[in-house]
């Protein structure tokens, strides 16, 4: 389809409504439906000592679990709602669970907050987010199910605004609010995931749906005056014309003013420029991306800067496993907040028979680098407060060629690492083959076991004492033209060692990282049990994995420092901490 085809004549996208208006097609979601094992009931809660179950991350005590939805902090309480099968640990029967903390690491569950109950969604209560009224009163917005298997939305209110912990919400008797029909030409079967809104000069509400025409993804706008009554747009914030689906969306402003938040409808502070990022889960690869540009106001536009795209090509969050994430404001502490979810690389099979399935990652906070070119992400502070037991055993050491350094005294199956490293004599570095653009095939192919110049050195993770299982997060660096004086830097997640187990998913994981090489790389990583969540460059590439070892698990897990490159590497300083466990119900 051509870019023309794909919205610039808006006349085309009417015609495109009376041809599909009269009918629905079939439900296209991407969620694959295990009918069969999607029902059960009797599944006991999984132990707690299960050794694939994590420490300190987000996950409910059984059954599937997928998207956040509608992060929130209200009265001082921070809110996760999440995709959630109350049924079985596959996908399916799925409810709006719930649960609060006061830290973002420690949380208490409640009871869901919305189910199918009501005929804009007896098949389904599917994603959404939450958007915070002048007034202080929170409403959801999510996307139901009809009984014509259709995609609408919805909206959904606290039942008592004087409980913090908001354990009650009733549904609106106006639902739905925005549908498909046979004059908007939205295809019924890809219209869902609204965004957190905003308010506009016009005091008019806005909020974005993901959604696609044959193979062009877009974000269709919708306008309200009261929050009820929703218009849809002329024209889509914004399209592209070869991505396929776009699922849950996010739309929200940042400033170059250091590492602060924004609140979502802010227009800025006097001489303040803001930014605006739109954030896409692509459903054809199953990753989320990012563009960075400008909102036009008046036109309700998005226009990516200069060098962005919103396709495959785009930044990504995160380079390993990680979809549907979504973000919000944290007012408290004047920040913005990142959640992502991270499902399994195990087989469904071993899914049903551990009894769940899906955790969320450790939530990030994130901001616009200085050079306005892309985000940074980093773990939340308050995850820090699990640390114990610190190791400084690695201090101004140098890693020879073919060299480990194992780290004692450590937990090593729950733990926090930061490394900080230092290489010398870059003149001898190797030149990047100009065809390899892609940083998950340079990984893939040039895997832990293949020496460069500069690499690969960092870290084993989740190792069994013999290295009969490990999983390996490392750099390389290249030369980009020979005496250029430019060079590269890949960081890679390899899992193809990770388990003696074979039909695990043991991809291997790569994204570009753009710092100075001259100057110390750093690299950290939060292990816990069966994932991996790596930060290279003080959070300007994230890998995440998920790691099912056999061998390496508990107190048989172990924890190296290494270098298999051909030059030196030095570790100018290693710390590491056991991690204690969150108290998660």
């Amino acid at each position: 389809m051509t870019r023309e085809v794909c919205f610039n004549n808006i006349g085309l996208w009417l015609l495109f409504t009376l041809l599909i208006g009269n009918y629905v097609v079939d439900l296209e979601a991407s969620h694959h439906v295990y009918k069969r094992l999607s029902q059960s009931t009797n599944i006991e809660s999984p132990s707690v000592n299960q050794r694939y179950r994590t420490g300190f991350h987000f996950q409910p005590p059984k059954n599937w679990m997928n998207d956040p939805n509608g992060p929130m902090i209200y009265k001082g309480i921070y809110h996760l709602f999440y995709q959630w099968n109350p049924k079985g640990a596959v996908w399916g029967n799925i409810v709006w669970a719930h649960s609060t903390s006061t830290d973002l690491v420690n949380w208490d569950p409640h009871p869901p907050a919305i189910f199918p109950s009501e005929p804009f969604d007896i098949n389904g209560c599917w994603s959404g987010s939450v958007t915070i009224l002048p007034n202080g009163k929170p409403v959801i917005l999510y996307t139901g199910i009809d009984p014509k298997n259709q995609q609408v939305q919805n909206i959904a209110e606290p039942k008592n605004l004087s409980d913090p912990y908001l354990r009650e919400w009733t549904k609106s008797t106006l639902n739905p609010l925005m549908a498909p029909d046979a004059v908007n030409g939205i295809n019924a079967s890809s219209f869902r995931d609204p965004t957190t809104a905003w308010l506009g000069h016009d005091k008019k509400w806005r909020v974005i749906i993901g959604s696609k025409i044959h193979r062009c993804g877009l974000a269709i706008t919708y306008t309200s005056k009261d929050f009820l009554k929703w218009e849809k747009s002329p024209e889509p914030l914004h399209y592209d014309d070869g991505s396929g689906m776009w699922e849950c969306p996010d739309f929200f402003p940042v400033t170059r003013s250091g590492s602060k938040g924004v609140e979502t409808s802010s227009f800025g502070e006097p001489n303040e420029i803001l930014k605006h990022v739109l954030k896409i889960s692509l459903d054809d690869t199953k990753h989320d991306y990012y563009t960075i540009g400008t909102y036009d106001r008046v036109k309700d536009k998005f226009v990516p800067d200069s060098g962005f795209k919103m396709d495959g090509t785009a930044p990504r969050y995160d380079y390993g496993k990680y979809y549907a994430s979504k973000t919000f404001y944290d007012s408290a502490k004047n920040r913005r907040i990142l959640w992502g979810w991270t499902n399994e690389s195990s087989s469904v099979e071993d899914d049903v028979e551990k009894g769940w399935s899906g955790i969320q990652t450790i939530p990030r906070k994130i901001w616009l680098y200085r050079s306005g070119k892309q985000l940074i992400q980093w773990p939340v502070r308050e995850v820090e407060r699990l640390r114990t037991k610190e190791v400084k055993n690695l201090r101004n050491k140098v890693l020879k060629s073919g060299s480990r350094l194992e780290v004692y005294g450590v937990t090593a199956a729950q733990a926090d690492v930061e490394v900080l490293f230092k290489v010398r004599d870059l003149e001898k570095a190797d030149v990047i083959d100009p065809s390899w653009t892609d940083p998950q095939l340079i990984c893939s192919q040039m895997n832990v076991s293949v020496k460069s110049s500069f690499g690969p050195f960092g870290l084993m993770v989740l190792a069994s004492k013999n290295l009969e299982e490990y999983t390996s997060v490392y750099f390389r660096i290249f030369k980009a033209r020979q005496n250029s004086g430019k060079f590269v830097v890949v960081m890679c997640s390899d899992q193809s060692r990770s388990s003696l187990e074979k039909d695990n998913d043991k991809t291997t994981y790569g994204a570009f990282v753009d710092i100075n090489p001259y100057q110390p790389i750093p690299l950290r990583a939060l292990i816990d049990h069966s994932v991996v969540e790596s930060f290279g460059g003080k959070g300007r590439a994230c890998i995440t994995s998920r790691v099912y070892p056999k061998l390496a698990i508990g107190k048989s897990s172990h924890l190296f420092a290494f270098n298999y490159g051909s030059q030196s590497v030095d570790v100018l300083n290693l710390n590491a901490w056991s991690m204690n466990s969150a108290q998660i119900s």
